[in-house]
C-alpha cells in the first residue's frame, strides 16, 4: 500500500491527473515517489498514444499527432516544458551563477526561452508526424520516449546536488534524499517499454545501441554544463531534461540506414 500510494503521489506531482483522494499530500514521501517518474510518464505517453489512435482513424497525421500532443501538454500542464524554457531564458541570459537561478525564477519568459520551446514543440511535432506515416512505431515512440527521458531526469537528480535554498521551491521535497532504490525503481520502469520494443524487433540491436549511447550522450552533456553553470540542478533544469531526451528519442527513431535494420 505504501508503494501505490508513493506512485499515485508521482502521478499527482509530476501530471494533472486527478488521484484518489485517499492519497492525501505528504511532502516527506515526494523524495521517495520520485522513483515512479517514469511511471507517470509511461501513463501519460499511453493515453495521448491512445487518443493518436483513435484521432489517426479519422484524421490526417499532422492533425492527429496535433491532437496528441495538445493531450500531453494538457496532462503534464507543460511542466516539463517550461523548465526547458526557463532554463534556455538563465542560460542564455545570465553569466554568474546567481543570475542563472534568478532569470529561471521569473514568470516571464524571455527570447532564449521563447526560442528554445518553440523549437522543441516544432521539433516534437515533424518527428511524431514522420513516424506516424510509418505505422504503429509512433505508439512506440510514444513509450520509450516519455519513460526513459523520465529515467533521465531521476539519473540527474540522484548524480548532483539541488541548488536552491529557497524554501518555497515547488522541487526541494523531491529533490532531498534520492537513493539507489529510487534509481533501480526507476530504471526497471524507464527501460521496461525499450526492453520490450528490443525482443519483439521493433528496436534492431544497431538502432538500440544508439538510441541509448545519444539518450546518455545527452543526459551526459546536461549534466556537464548544469554542474559548470551552476553546481547542481534545479526543478527547471529537470524538466529541460527530459524535454531534451525526449527529443533525442525521436530524432533516433526517425532517422534512417541501411545499417540499422
Amino acid at each position: 500500500m505504501t508503494e501505490l500510494r508513493r506512485a499515485f503521489l508521482a502521478l499527482g506531482y509530476f501530471t494533472r491527473i486527478p488521484i484518489p483522494a485517499w492519497v492525501g499530500w505528504a511532502p516527506d514521501e515526494l523524495n521517495r515517489a520520485v522513483r515512479y517518474f517514469p511511471l507517470a510518464g509511461l501513463i501519460v505517453a499511453l493515453v495521448s498514444a491512445g487518443v493518436l489512435w483513435l484521432a489517426l482513424l479519422v484524421l490526417p497525421a499532422p492533425l492527429a499527432v496535433l491532437l496528441s500532443m495538445a493531450l500531453s501538454l494538457r496532462l503534464t500542464g507543460a511542466f516539463h516544458e517550461d523548465g526547458l524554457a526557463d532554463s534556455a531564458d538563465g542560460l542564455g541570459g545570465g553569466w554568474l551563477r546567481e543570475d542563472v537561478l534568478r532569470i529561471m525564477k521569473d514568470s516571464r519568459i524571455g527570447t532564449y526561452g521563447a526560442v528554445a520551446l518553440g523549437m522543441a514543440l516544432l521539433l516534437k511535432f515533424v518527428a511524431l508526424d514522420v513516424l506516424a506515416e510509418r505505422g504503429w512505431i509512433v505508439f512506440v515512440a510514444l513509450l520509450v520516449a516519455h519513460s526513459l527521458s523520465r529515467f533521465a531526469a531521476l539519473l540527474v537528480m540522484y548524480a548532483m546536488p539541488y541548488v536552491r535554498d529557497d524554501e518555497s521551491s515547488r522541487a526541494k521535497p523531491v529533490a532531498q534524499g534520492v537513493g539507489k532504490t529510487e534509481v533501480v525503481i526507476g530504471a526497471v520502469i524507464g527501460l521496461a517499454p525499450v526492453a520490450i520494443a528490443a525482443a519483439l524487433g521493433v528496436l534492431t540491436p544497431i538502432r538500440l545501441a544508439v538510441l541509448l549511447c545519444v539518450c546518455v550522450a545527452i543526459t551526459v552533456w546536461w549534466s556537464r554544463l548544469l554542474r559548470r553553470r551552476l553546481g547542481g540542478y534545479t526543478g527547471d533544469c529537470l524538466g529541460a531534461t527530459q524535454q531534451l531526451v525526449e527529443l533525442g528519442c525521436y530524432v533516433v527513431l526517425c532517422a534512417h540506414s541501411p545499417l540499422w535494420r
